[in-house]
């Protein structure tokens, strides 16, 4: 699999440090599945479904496209 392009303030990472961003999407991706890995309060909860959300549109982008920009 090609890593995704990925540029930042209009500087374009290396295919390292693309697999180093992609690697911790993904990671931070699986930890949020689970609804309490924010805190068991209501806040926790609904950052945790948030950020799930806002990273699971991220991974769909990497995989459909193979760039993020």
């Amino acid at each position: 699999m090609k890593e995704p392009e990925i540029t930042i303030n209009g500087e374009r990472l290396t295919d390292s440090q693309a697999m180093a961003v992609r690697v911790a999407i993904t990671n931070f991706h699986a930890e949020t599945a689970d609804k309490h890995a924010l805190g068991t309060d209501e806040h926790g909860m609904k950052m945790c479904t948030l950020y799930h959300l806002r990273l699971s549109e991220v991974l769909g982008l990497t995989l459909r496209q193979g760039q993020l920009r």
